[in-house]
């Protein structure tokens, strides 16, 4: 899938989430579900750092550059050490460990404990990164350039600190989940391992399919490609992305959000 599918399919995730816990009785205040589902549609994007064309790569300019490389250096590496003879020979780690459910759960449980170790910088800091990628899907279009960059950064910092300020308030989810002392902002982590799973799933969808259960092994491979019949997959790009699955998540997404504020 393209970053805007990525994103979309997150934020719609988390607002799903969001419903489910309404109707078993645990309502999140809507300060969580916003911030969730920006953090969620950010977090769609991240597998995506292990490779140097995606959208993550170029959300920081030079760093996000380079750190894609790095990654994209150490998942060929991994892959290489722990593949069976059943997977083929590759070139590049793209779609290999950041792929994975291990992954997303190393990633959300660093998140989290960053979360209620670091103090407020460190949740500032969590939000700004979540915020200028979930910028970046779900406005792809007017956020292409170099010159939109440091707009992007403003808006995004803007938008952490003042989330940030609003979670803070007595009543409004800093506690959300996990309400024992020194457990505020537990559930960063979250969204980050749904974000990362629903990209894992999406990618999953397309003709290359995604070794998600890795390390698990299936048959003769370790990076067995998860996915639905090939009939059923399609290209990364096409119409079946941009006419059918981009409208489907908004819509999932709307009535996600209505549900989870008992507006339905």
């Amino acid at each position: 899938m393209m970053g805007p599918a990525h994103s979309l399919s997150g934020a719609a995730a988390w607002l799903g989430v969001g419903a489910a816990t309404a109707a078993a009785g645990r309502p999140m205040p809507w300060p969580v579900l916003l911030a969730g589902a920006l953090i969620c549609a950010g977090a769609a994007l991240a597998p995506d750092l292990d490779h140097k064309a995606a959208t993550i790569s170029r959300s920081f300019g030079p760093v996000s550059r380079r750190l894609c490389e790095i990654v994209d250096k150490l998942s060929y590496a991994v892959y290489k050490a722990t593949k069976k003879p059943g997977d083929p020979r590759r070139s590049g780690g793209h779609r290999t460990l950041t792929h994975t459910w291990l992954w997303a759960v190393a990633i959300g449980a660093g998140t989290s404990a960053l979360a209620i170790t670091g103090g407020r910088w460190a949740v500032l800091a969590i939000l700004f990164v979540h915020m200028v990628l979930a910028i970046e899907g779900l406005l792809w279009r007017a956020t292409r350039g170099s010159s939109s960059d440091v707009l992007v950064w403003l808006l995004a910092a803007t938008s952490a600190w003042i989330i940030a300020d609003i979670l803070d308030q007595p009543g409004n989810g800093a506690d959300w989940l996990f309400t024992e002392p020194g457990q505020e902002y537990l559930w960063l982590g979250l969204p980050i391992v749904l974000g990362a799973l629903v990209h894992d799933i999406g990618d999953a969808l397309t003709v290359s399919g995604c070794p998600v259960l890795w390390p698990i092994p299936v048959g003769r491979k370790r990076w067995y490609p998860v996915g639905p019949p090939k009939a059923l997959r399609f290209r990364a790009g096409s119409w079946v992305e941009l006419k059918v699955l981009m409208p489907v998540f908004m819509v999932l997404g709307g009535v996600g959000c209505a549900a989870a504020l008992n507006v339905i």
